[in-house]
């Protein structure tokens, strides 16, 4: 039963925050709140409200069906968007558990991380970023989804601890909270492990490729990189203000990384090849769209009509399509069919 202190379930949780996390978390009842104030779920944190705000967003369906590295692969077993967003929140989780962090934000956090990215992967935001004037960054966009492009352009209203996580997510960033943090650091573990491990599965690569000396340091698969790296931030001094990685395993992971990128992620092999195609793709039906902005769905065109840039709404459209519907436009506008009388 609820203790009579509490007028509601929220309230109890919010206390029970208070009470157990480490000073150095973010307690959902300190938040900066919302852009918008609106009144507070008896049941939920503000956290916890954001996170399921963005787990039932179209964006967040969406990434089921966008590439994470390898080009609509065949077999099930390779990454999605959508399962690197799961595998960020789940290493997130269990890392601000261990360090007594509030879990809620960083889930929230986590699973916002990504809603803006192209189809295609880095692919598609690479080309989105050259053609735009203003240049494009998934993580300004993932705040643009959440803030504008959600909800018929009313945007989700998350509190400004989330929208600051996922803008801060990349390397570059500086997030505002020690929970923001964890999802920046549990974005690399799990994409660098990940794509490693998918990698593998395609072929491009066996364990023994990898160098012996990171290998020695983070571990001798991807199940005892995953698990080391996560130690090695945990067992740092818990109750202390940042989340870092030692030197010795920042630099380990940094290697890999400069390795991955040298014979994976601009490497010549057959899957890698298929992005010049995607890039093309993308290079076409952005031009196409700025010739002919009626030819968008009615959202898009709107936004138009309410002042948005023509080419702001272009990329906000084609930066929302999966990398199936992207390819069903381009073959609906570029690919001739046959003609019957």
């Amino acid at each position: 039963m609820l203790d009579k202190k509490y007028s509601c379930i929220r309230e109890m949780l919010e206390d029970e925050e208070r009470r157990t996390l480490s000073p150095y978390a973010c307690c959902a009842a300190d938040s900066r709140g919302r852009e918008r104030e609106e009144a507070k779920c008896d049941i939920r944190t503000d956290f916890q409200r954001d996170r399921d705000r963005i787990l039932h967003s179209k964006s967040f369906r969406r990434l089921k069906q966008k590439t994470q590295v390898f080009l609509d692969p065949e077999g099930d077993h390779y990454r999605t968007r959508l399962t690197h967003t799961l595998e960020v929140s789940q290493i997130g989780r269990t890392i601000s558990k261990a360090l007594r962090l509030n879990q809620d934000l960083t889930e929230a956090i986590a699973m916002g991380h990504d809603l803006g990215h192209t189809p295609f992967g880095h692919s598609g935001e690479a080309v989105l970023n050259k053609v735009c004037k203003g240049g494009f960054i998934h993580s300004d966009q993932s705040v643009r989804v959440i803030e504008v492009l959600e909800k018929n352009g009313n945007g989700l209203n998350l509190t400004w601890e989330v929208r600051d996580g996922i803008k801060n997510h990349q390397t570059e960033g500086n997030p505002a909270t020690l929970e923001g943090k964890v999802v920046r650091i549990s974005d690399k573990i799990a994409y660098l492990n990940h794509d490693v491990d998918d990698a593998i599965r395609a072929g491009l690569l066996v364990e023994e490729d990898l160098p012996i000396t990171l290998r020695k340091t983070l571990g001798m698969n991807c199940h005892d990189r995953l698990n080391s790296l996560i130690h090695d931030i945990i067992i740092n001094p818990i109750d202390r203000d940042d989340v870092i990685l030692t030197d010795e395993y920042m630099q380990a992971m940094q290697e890999l990384r400069k390795w991955m990128f040298k014979h994976i992620y601009s490497g010549e092999s057959e899957a890698k090849n298929q992005e010049k195609k995607a890039q093309q793709m993308i290079k076409l039906l952005f031009d196409y769209y700025m010739s002919n902005p009626e030819k968008m769905t009615a959202e898009y065109l709107n936004s138009i009509g309410k002042g948005t840039p023509k080419e702001t709404a272009v990329c906000d459209y084609i930066s929302g399509m999966t990398d199936n519907y992207a390819i069903e436009k381009f073959e609906e506008l570029f690919v001739p069919v046959g003609w019957r009388y």
